[in-house]
């Protein structure tokens, strides 16, 4: 029988105790760091906005529906990193993709596209470690060709996650690379922990600082 990181075997009281405390000390870490980050890199975020404005035309940020916690729908934010487009709501950006701006590769190359989400951590749609949050027409495509995929809602989305660390990110144009991420994302959901968390916290910051992420 598979033990949680805690020792404690699954289904029991004892189990189920553990498991809400980590989830509620989650959730707490989850929003003073967003409120502390949100404050500190508030030049930041006026720097890359003015700098969005000015070279491109649209708004500075990206609005787009995606799957959330127990499978609900949330309005996730980004920087935009692309030109206006009829295709963005349902086509994965891909190398050389002419529908991202100059600024949009700076921005996606250091993924400071994605600060504007710990707004989304802040209140509660997404946590800073999770699975990735899926587009709605992938949600709805994958669910009814991989199994087990719509657990990967059972934790709340995340700003980075165990399949990103393990390199699993970005266009997923087979099957199986999409079955990979997922598999990555149930092994999290399975076998959450604040020190898995901690891993994974830290290795991202690790390779956004080496360009690798």
């Amino acid at each position: 029988m598979r033990l949680n990181p805690a020792g404690v075997s699954p289904g029991g009281v004892d189990f189920l105790r553990e498991l809400n405390m980590q989830k509620a000390v989650k959730r707490t870490f989850d929003f003073l760091f967003a409120l502390i980050a949100i404050i500190l890199l508030l030049p930041v975020w006026v720097v890359l906005a003015v700098w969005i404005y000015c070279t491109s035309p649209g708004g500075v940020f990206f609005r787009q529906k995606r799957t959330g916690f127990h499978g609900d729908t949330f309005e996730m934010l980004k920087f935009r990193s692309m030109y206006r487009n009829d295709k963005a709501d349902e086509q994965q950006a891909t190398s050389n993709d002419p529908r991202v701006t100059r600024v949009g590769w700076f921005l996606r190359k250091t993924s400071l596209d994605e600060l504007p989400q710990l707004w989304n951590v802040l209140v509660g749609d997404m946590s800073l470690i999770g699975p990735r949050p899926h587009m709605l027409q992938h949600t709805e495509y994958y669910s009814d060709k991989i199994p087990d995929y719509m657990r990967r809602h059972d934790m709340r989305p995340g700003l980075t996650g165990y399949a990103q660390i393990k390199g699993l990110r970005g266009p997923t144009p087979r099957l199986e690379d999409m079955e990979r991420r997922v598999e990555a994302d149930l092994e999290y959901v399975d076998n959450f922990s604040l020190w898995l968390d901690f891993r994974i916290f830290f290795a991202t910051l690790w390779r956004m600082v080496t360009f690798k992420l």
